[in-house]
């Protein structure tokens, strides 16, 4: 369905797409969901991931020409598994760079150490 020439930027449209949404909640005070999605992620029912696919598909749409519906199921495909992975990255002991408050600091562009403020949330 994508021509091969452009994967890698679809791709890369897919990580913004993700990020200018996750970067969105935290801009609107919407930390505290976006953490209970990490925590309790009922992912196929979860308003910001639909943002996500919508998102996504409007750029598929938009600069890929891709037909609405076409985009939309391209989208649904490859969202949710990518969000699915990013939870589990999250919650690994094994891989720090994508632990919660880590990846949430940058994408807040590291202007706050959001660590305390995320445990506290997630006690809450």
């Amino acid at each position: 369905m994508i021509p091969e020439k452009y994967r890698e930027s679809v791709i890369n449209e897919a990580s913004s797409s993700i990020i200018e949404v996750l970067k969105g909640q935290m801009e609107s005070g919407r930390l505290k969901d976006l953490v209970k999605y990490f925590q309790y992620p009922d992912i196929y029912k979860n308003p910001m991931v639909t943002s996500i696919v919508n998102k996504f598909a409007n750029k598929l749409n938009k600069f890929y020409g891709i037909d609405p519906v076409s985009a939309l199921s391209t989208a649904n495909s490859l969202i949710p598994p990518v969000m699915l992975e990013l939870i589990k990255q999250s919650k690994s002991e094994q891989n720090k760079e994508f632990a919660l408050s880590s990846f949430l600091s940058k994408i807040n562009g590291n202007r706050a150490d959001l660590s305390g403020l995320v445990k506290e949330m997630m006690l809450a």
